[in-house]
């Protein structure tokens, strides 16, 4: 069974979303414009696909679904706020896996989730080998000082 996308995690008013577009940041890729606006919690997403993206409504349920689907895994990593997503016209020939990782290197352009590669991948520099210094008591001709 699918988890729910419940009311109170969805950005619903004109309100909202003015106040998203107005006071948020924004950040935009070919796919999509993000707009964040930092608030209580819980992390809400508003989306915006209109007739100019895909005339038809079944292309534009099948982005809002594939974003919906992604903000619902990413949603306990996210910090609290709004975030409106609002999909640009090369979205409509997209498939849903360009769709999924547009939404997330947006995300990550917006600061909200660590960069990939970020979950320290890359192996530590390998200790320095301790010098080798020939022994303080061995002399030059290869004799040794008394003990």
């Amino acid at each position: 069974m699918t988890a729910r996308f419940p009311r109170h995690v969805r950005v619903r008013a004109r309100a909202e979303f003015d106040r998203a577009f107005q006071q948020g940041r924004r950040t935009a890729s070919p796919l999509f414009s993000l707009h964040f606006v930092a608030g209580p919690p819980p992390a809400r997403l508003g989306l915006a696909v209109s007739r100019k993206v895909d005339p038809h409504a079944v292309g534009r349920n099948r982005i809002k679904r594939v974003l919906r689907d992604v903000f619902r895994q990413l949603r306990p990593q996210l910090p609290d706020g709004d975030y409106v997503v609002v999909a640009r016209k090369a979205a409509a020939q997209s498939q849903n896996a360009a769709l999924r990782e547009g939404l997330l290197s947006l995300l990550q352009r917006a600061g909200a989730l660590p960069q990939a590669g970020a979950d320290g991948t890359i192996p530590p520099a390998a200790p320095a080998a301790p010098p080798s210094h020939p022994a303080s008591d061995d002399r030059p001709d290869g004799s040794s000082l008394p003990a």
